[in-house]
């Protein structure tokens, strides 16, 4: 992309360019925070109680710190682009609502599932657990794959009417058939739905690594080393097919210097929206990619506790990457198969100058919260690995 002189309101469109950087970046810090549901669906490896509750210490202590990345990363999404909100959820809602609801009984679940008087078992909580890592992580994926391949709905912004399933072919699902209508791209959406779920899994076994202590839970961590590898297997087959869909997929392109005009089907787009810029996102995602597969084989094949540290920096990066080549560089990050017309971009969806300008002071209180997490997490991780003598006598364990 060149940098020519831009037509339309300068200041709105670096003011939408900024904050997408911004949704990008808590995004990818999601991603990584995402360890949290990709741990609760490890509950297998332990083979008894207290290897139960080593690792339901272990995420326990982290998981509102999850939420504070998600509300952050959802707040900004949908304060800087709010049509996207309108559509979005106006359309695709059993999507958003099965997440929403996934996250409330991963909140619940900790809450009750190892306490006195729990009617109905903490069985039945950790299959919450269980769902929100699962299908949860697989839905959040498939909802991000639509960002390519497009979603069934019409939007006039004159009359503010919002239809959803008009190129139903009988798939009317209210955003479900994202998964499940191949002819539009459900291939692609359940293909980054299962590569999130297995990145979750993969930095759940790596944080649990760190996190136990090894005399307390050498069998432990044995059993997730194995699990690193296999789901290693299942990122990378998950992974080809992703690649192979950014390269082939035709893209929502649109004129950055008319946003009202056409948008149209460039084929070969978000390849060139990763060589953009200088390559600079190329170059990023390629760091990324080597980050991530450094901390797999640091503590999945090797025997190192600290493999989660590169691939969470690494899990990071390739999110920023993931949402600059849906959004940036004249692509619609919202884009309708039913109609191109009503695809939503950065220019078209977002708030007006003067709302986007005051928030945009507003992020100055974004390093603060982040800092906040920083300084809880190092509170927490301070006080050393999670011990069996812990659990077993600290009033305030899981």
């Amino acid at each position: 992309m060149t940098w020519a002189p831009i037509t339309v309101d300068a200041t709105h469109f670096y003011l939408q360019f900024f904050w997408w950087i911004i949704v990008a970046v808590l995004g990818g810090l999601f991603l990584f925070m995402t360890f949290v549901q990709g741990g609760q669906t490890l509950f297998h490896v332990a083979q008894n109680e207290v290897e139960e509750r080593g690792i339901l210490n272990s995420l326990g202590r982290k998981w509102e710190l999850t939420f504070t990345t998600l509300v952050l990363f959802g707040g900004a999404l949908y304060a800087a682009f709010p049509l996207f909100y309108a559509v979005s959820f106006g359309g695709a809602y059993w999507v958003w609502m099965l997440i929403l609801f996934a996250f409330v009984l991963q909140a619940v679940s900790y809450e009750y599932i190892n306490r006195k008087g729990n009617l109905i078992g903490s069985g039945a909580y950790k299959g919450f657990l269980y769902f929100n890592g699962a299908v949860g992580m697989i839905l959040i994926g498939a909802a991000v794959g639509t960002f390519f391949t497009g979603s069934n709905f019409t939007y006039d912004p004159a009359t503010k009417i919002l239809e959803w399933g008009v190129a139903s072919d009988g798939f009317n699902l209210r955003g479900l058939e994202a998964a499940i209508d191949f002819g539009h791209g459900a291939w692609f959406n359940l293909a980054m739905g299962i590569l999130v779920f297995a990145v979750a899994r993969i930095l759940g076994a790596l944080w649990l690594i760190n996190d136990l202590n090894d005399d307390d839970f050498a069998d432990v961590i044995a059993r997730l080393r194995a699990v690193v590898k296999r789901c290693f297997i299942v990122l990378l087959v998950a992974l080809v097919v992703v690649l192979f869909g950014l390269i082939t997929l035709k893209g929502y392109a649109y004129d950055i210097h008319d946003p009202k005009g056409a948008v149209s089907l460039v084929a070969g787009k978000y390849l060139q929206n990763l060589l953009a810029f200088g390559a600079i996102q190329l170059i990023i995602f390629l760091i990324g990619v080597v980050l991530f597969v450094l901390g797999v084989f640091q503590s999945g094949f090797g025997n190192s506790k600290k493999g989660i540290w590169a691939a969470g920096l690494g899990t990071v990066l390739i999110g920023i990457i993931v949402f600059t080549l849906a959004g940036l560089n004249g692509t619609a990050f919202y884009p309708s198969y039913a109609d191109l017309q009503s695809s939503l971009t950065i220019q078209n969806s977002s708030g007006s100058r003067y709302t986007l300008m005051v928030m945009a002071w507003v992020s100055v209180a974004v390093p603060f919260v982040l800092g906040y997490i920083a300084y809880v997490w190092y509170q927490m991780k301070k006080q050393g690995p999670i011990t069996k003598e812990e659990i077993l006598t600290d009033d305030h364990a899981y």
